[in-house]
């Protein structure tokens, strides 16, 4: 009975941990072995030369064995405690479920999720710019749901565009690129709301800038880009700046009510004419502003989400042609014009 009821014991610890059906005939070889070992008659039989050994050494391989299978289970207990916990794809309430199934990707990341996907979708980003670096921007932009999208650029499509200028199509040569790239966001994501100005950013509509969260500058003209920086540092709206030519590309987020140092404290004056010519005077390759267009596009989510470690404090340079990436620190200059410079709080803060 004793033996019995032992087995019984063995098996259903076997099967209330899972330990499959080789547990049951370890367990009952081995209870066996210890049974047939300790009756006061198997000496007489020889049976414990047949069997090998003597109770006390099974019973002390049996404790060894069931020590080492406690080990592996408290192993594998603490394993997938360490791995990190699926995110619940969890809709807010102001998703539909179109819009829940559109954002899943973005909602399993651990660092977005639903609270940061949710941020997206309230934010106001306004871009300038809807040509080289406003193309990939905008369509990422789209993508990732960010609910208001603003646009400014005053030119239209032309043919000379379409090497680069991925937002546009042969088709719409000739419209308003805002409107263009409206018509490209709105088809890529109908949840978004999107506002084209056909206009220049200049000293009469540089305070749209104070309607935006945050502002994405892809212009080729050291006149805009400082205005743009202007009208964000007066605004205190966040400024992500790409600029590019021929193979290199550099992308920084400039913000100095966080202790950032904004674009002017960086290029203070303006390169000698000729020193950095415009795309249409020096060219460009065509995928270099997807390169840089999808950094500035990424710097963006992260700021709104607050993931990651973005570009505050530091200037990306990207060289194409060599395949070469590195970051730079900067910091704010002290009588900088615009953002009064000074030390102020660290970048971020």
């Amino acid at each position: 009975m004793i033996g019995l009821l032992g087995f019984v014991g063995l098996w259903g610890l076997g099967r209330w941990r899972g330990w499959g059906e080789w547990w049951l005939v370890a367990a009952a070889l081995w209870w066996g072995l210890l049974v047939g070992l300790s009756l006061p008659y198997v000496s007489d039989l020889r049976l414990a030369r047949i069997l090998g050994g003597t109770f006390e050494g099974w019973l002390v391989f049996g404790l060894l064995a069931a020590a080492v299978l406690i080990y592996r289970q408290g192993f594998r207990v603490l394993r997938r405690r360490s791995l990190p916990v699926p995110a619940q794809v969890v809709a807010p309430p102001a998703f539909r479920p179109a819009e829940l199934d559109r954002y899943a990707r973005h909602i399993l990341l651990r660092e977005i999720g639903g609270p940061g996907q949710k941020r997206l979708k309230g934010a106001h980003v306004l871009v300038v710019g809807a040509g080289g670096l406003g193309s990939p921007v905008l369509l990422y932009l789209a993508g990732s749901g960010v609910g208001t999208i603003g646009v400014i650029d005053p030119d239209v499509v032309e043919g000379s565009n379409l090497q680069r200028q991925v937002i546009h199509t042969d088709a719409r040569i000739g419209m308003p690129k805002v409107f263009s790239a409206e018509a490209a966001m709105r088809a890529l994501n109908p949840f978004i709301e999107v506002r084209p100005y056909h206009r220049p950013l200049d000293e009469s509509s540089a305070s749209l800038v104070g309607e935006y969260d945050l502002v994405l500058d892809g212009t080729d003209d050291f006149a805009t880009r400082e205005l743009v920086n202007r009208a964000c540092v007066a605004a205190g709206v966040p400024l992500i700046s790409g600029a590019l030519t021929q193979w290199e590309g550099q992308v920084s987020l400039f913000h100095p009510a966080k202790g950032t140092p904004c674009y002017a404290c960086v290029f203070p004056v303006r390169p000698a004419p000729g020193l950095v010519p415009a795309c249409a005077e020096a060219g460009v390759a065509a995928p270099l502003p997807g390169i840089i267009g999808g950094v500035m596009a990424m710097e963006a989510v992260k700021w709104i989400t607050g993931a990651g470690e973005g570009l505050a404090g530091r200037l990306m340079i990207h060289d194409a042609l060599y395949a070469e990436t590195r970051v730079i620190g900067i910091k704010r200059r002290d009588g900088c014009a615009v953002c009064g410079g000074g030390h102020g709080p660290e970048p971020g803060v």
